[in-house]
């Protein structure tokens, strides 16, 4: 103790201004990194609390409806919501992204141009995702049915994965996507700060080769291109945690079903900064009593996380959760619980200075969007128990953020006047409950 009580003091004596978090650590302009198991901006430990909202691009793409955006983001903002996820992609069907392999809706794209920018005028960093594993939005399906168009043997939407027609098509929309210039902050995405990540796939699943090798060597190819186009940015899969053949005596923790994935060893390809999660206990154990699926979410988390921290040695934010509305039995408290049982598991972990990173709920909505509400749904401006939960940890998260700042600027003021390190072992496992 006496080291961090040293600390303490010397932080409240040294003039505030090089104390505080300021601008340098705040900046919305630095790029998130990776340091050890956490996030680092500028310098400093920096943690995603945040939200999912896939209909950004969307929306944004009738100026019309652009205010919708923008109060979103403020309120995100106002409750200290620092990150959100969204889609970079949209293929075929109506008012798509892309209308055929490389053939892009201007439109469309000028919305997720609006977006990003509204973002950075309020501080939240983006993470965008390449591509879709379902239907919605014409997903890895839509890409097959487009070779197949132009004669090639492919019968299966995990074709995706394998045919080389497909790749590339899927490997130019990346190109496509980190070589745009926004029209609203003239920067081009692969040198825009205000992206923290991106998302190969959202929910990649190969169901049809359940040694997970085919999923295994996409990645791999994959993460290889977006590095070789942008060293800028983080980059993760998008996995929902499936563990596979590399940990087998962790598949017993997976819900019912062939995936295709292998959370191990996908999360160990080099390019991978930092690993993901999904949890919808709700979902994937309907039947299931309430008890169950939460005893569920303690282990799915807890496996998660200390599989980031000891074997992956990388940050994981659990990326999408949520307690659905529409469920038989819902109330108000279930969300509640599992809101706090998903925050509290990511402070432990933060607080030590630990791999748990931050976590994005499923989704956040803004008035009137009530076509968008899959029962997931949580509008901030609607006071509520689930709100109060949500603001909270981002107090918590940015209170554990300014006190690693002042530690670390009080071992740069005692290096300057040629003191020896604070403490042995680093600057965490004291921050109060």
């Amino acid at each position: 103790m006496k080291p961090f009580c040293l600390i303490i003091f010397l932080s409240i004596v040294i003039q505030q201004s090089y104390l505080k978090l300021g601008a340098d650590a705040s900046s919305r302009d630095g790029f998130v990194r990776t340091k050890g198991v956490q996030f680092s901006l500028n310098g400093y430990p920096y943690y995603a609390n945040g939200f999912n909202a896939y209909w950004l691009m969307y929306v944004a793409s009738d100026p019309i409806q652009r205010p919708k955006i923008s109060a979103a983001f403020q309120e995100a903002s106002s409750h200290g919501l620092t990150v959100a996820r969204t889609w970079a992609f949209s293929d075929g069907g109506y008012r798509p992204l892309q209308y055929s392999p490389g053939s892009y809706n201007e439109d469309m794209f000028q919305g997720l141009d609006f977006a990003i920018a509204e973002a950075r005028r309020n501080g939240i960093k983006i993470i965008l995702s390449f591509a879709n594993n379902y239907v919605s939005f014409g997903g890895k399906k839509q890409y097959v049915d487009w070779a197949r168009s132009q004669g090639r043997p492919v019968s299966s939407e995990d074709d995706f994965f394998t045919d080389s027609l497909v790749k590339d098509f899927y490997k130019n929309h990346i190109k496509a996507v980190l070589n745009r210039f926004n029209t609203f902050t003239k920067v081009q995405y692969k040198d825009d700060p205000t992206i923290m990540a991106w998302e190969l796939m959202n929910e990649p699943r190969c169901p049809s080769d359940p040694t997970g090798r085919t999923i295994q060597a996409w990645i791999t190819e994959m993460a290889a291109h977006v590095k070789s186009l942008d060293s800028n940015h983080l980059l993760e899969a998008g996995l929902e945690g499936f563990y596979g053949q590399s940990s087998p005596q962790s598949k017993t923790l997976n819900p019912p079903g062939q995936f295709g994935t292998d959370f191990i060893a996908n999360n160990r390809i080099p390019g991978i900064d930092f690993v993901t999660a999904h949890s919808y206990p709700d979902e994937w154990f309907i039947d299931a009593s309430e008890q169950f699926q939460m005893e569920f979410l303690n282990k799915w988390l807890d496996a998660h996380i200390q599989d980031a921290q000891n074997v992956l040695r990388k940050p994981i934010i659990l990326a999408e959760f949520g307690k659905s509305t529409k469920k038989a039995g819902y109330s108000p408290a279930q969300r509640d619980v599992v809101f706090n049982t998903v925050y509290t598991k990511i402070y432990e972990s933060a607080k030590g200075g630990g791999a748990a990173a931050g976590g994005l709920f499923w989704q956040l909505l803004g008035n009137g969007m009530d076509n968008f509400q899959d029962g997931y749904g949580i509008i901030l401006g609607q006071s509520s128990s689930t709100v109060n939960v949500i603001a909270q940890q981002s107090r918590k998260l940015t209170l554990i953020r300014k006190i690693f700042a002042r530690m670390i600027n009080v071992e740069k003021w005692k290096r300057a006047r040629g003191y020896g390190p604070v403490g042995k072992g680093g600057h965490n496992h004291n921050i109060p409950n």
